[in-house]
């Protein structure tokens, strides 16, 4: 299992990504969460197989129609947080 650190950046505040990311990780089947950040862009961590977290990667670099992603940066996760399931955070 690898776990890795999204941040999405464009109009992805407002538009309902953390709601779509939720339910496209939960599809794929990787566990961590998705948030909006102060800076008008959304943190995605999540944990699951290369091939999962290629998959939420190509998915978070479109979003859902309702978004306009900018640009997607990809990052190791150096926390030790364990994750059950994959959440909506505020």
């Amino acid at each position: 299992m690898f776990k890795k650190q999204f941040q999405v950046y464009g109009v992805v505040q407002g538009v309902g990504f953390r709601y779509f990311t939720w339910k496209e990780a939960v599809k794929i089947g990787v566990v961590g969460y998705v948030k909006n950040l102060s800076d008008g862009s959304v943190s995605v961590v999540a944990q699951g197989s290369a091939s999962q977290l290629d998959a939420l990667r190509q998915w978070l670099q479109k979003g859902p129609k309702t978004a306009i992603v900018e640009r997607v940066i990809e990052l190791d996760y150096l926390g030790t947080q364990t994750f059950d399931e994959f959440s909506v955070q505020r």
